[in-house]
């Protein structure tokens, strides 16, 4: 499922605004297969530790943050991407406004 005015060409950064004290989300396809969300969180915002059971991809748009996966701590920027795979604990940080892509293959 695609929302209908997400069409062709999109600028991520365009499609959500980090507000502050807060973690937003868009979802952007939604799919038997999987989804492609994209993230924004305020400064020091965070998900707490979780798991998922699929695998993961995670794309820092802008910004910084802590990604622990499997009691490893990531420090990540703009540009990185880190893989996740299934079942394993993990948990996030923002050290800045930060935006963040997550795509996730069921």
């Amino acid at each position: 499922m695609r929302p209908k005015e997400i069409k062709g060409l999109i600028n991520l950064d365009d499609l959500v605004d980090v507000q502050p004290g807060a973690v937003v989300s868009r979802t952007l396809i939604e799919s038997d297969g999987g989804t492609v969300t994209l993230f924004a969180f305020d400064e020091g915002e965070k998900l707490s530790e979780h798991t998922a059971p699929y695998d993961a991809l995670v794309q820092i748009i802008e910004g910084n943050m802590k990604v622990v996966l499997g009691g490893e701590p990531n420090s990540m920027q703009a540009g990185d991407s880190l893989l996740m795979p299934a079942n394993v604990p993990h948990s996030l940080e923002a050290l800045k406004p930060t935006k963040m892509l997550l795509t996730m293959v069921r």
